[in-house]
């Protein structure tokens, strides 16, 4: 009898993915030293652009990385917030912090209704290239934009999901990157594919992360 995994590959399209020439990583937990090596640097405006790389696991419980920052409750809070789930007054009150991430990092709005798209639009159409999260402009449209507006310039701007080989797979477009974030973003992304996989029966498979400003920290001018 063939597998679940060679069900799924038979309704996938044929693909070359570019993404082999990317470096790889096994987890988010590598990647998370990485990024903090590459951009430490004296000056707090130095930036690396253009990082992109391939995480071969992105199970959420292979991308809980705790930090001094971000310890696992504050992370899975986090995590719980921009799923759109319901969280506690205490909850807020004990892990949310500025520092941790305002307005730019919200992605709260909107976001099981986007998620709800994405397992339609595969469920339907498993060539489909229109599997997408879009994180900014929830209630007004691109015309409004104004840099100046945090709640605007989203971190993450676009996750693109689609089936690949019989698994899930998924490319995150990120316009800014402070490393000591990651950990809370990754947790996000990595929760999210996992309800996506598990209400299409499919496999998790590897995920591309592709940051366009990557920087050490939040004290980078205009992040």
């Amino acid at each position: 009898m063939p597998s679940r995994r060679q069900d799924v590959a038979a309704t996938c399209a044929p693909a070359k993915n570019l993404n082999s020439a990317f470096p790889r990583f096994a987890t988010a937990h590598d990647v998370y030293a990485h990024l903090r090596s590459i951009s430490k640097n004296e000056s707090k405006e130095f930036v690396v652009r253009n990082f992109v790389c391939v995480i071969d696991d992105i199970r959420p419980e292979s991308s809980l990385v705790e930090t001094e920052l971000f310890p696992r409750g504050a992370i899975e809070f986090y995590t719980a917030k921009n799923m759109g789930w319901q969280y506690t007054q205490e909850q807020y009150d004990e892990w949310f912090l500025p520092e941790r991430g305002g307005e730019q990092g919200d992605y709260r709005e909107g976001m099981p209704e986007k998620i709800a798209n994405v397992i339609d639009c595969l469920k339907n159409e498993p060539l489909s290239k229109r599997a997408i999260i879009p994180i900014p402009f929830n209630s007004e449209g691109s015309e409004t934009v104004d840099w100046r507006n945090q709640g605007q310039t989203k971190c993450c701007r676009e996750l693109h999901l689609y089936l690949e080989d019989g698994v899930l797979k998924c490319t995150g477009i990120v316009r800014m990157q402070n490393a000591n974030i990651f950990v809370k973003n990754i947790h996000f992304f990595a929760t999210l594919l996992q309800q996506v996989a598990q209400a299409l029966e499919v496999e998790l498979g590897e995920y591309t992360h592709w940051i366009t400003n990557l920087c050490f920290d939040r004290d980078a001018t205009s992040c």
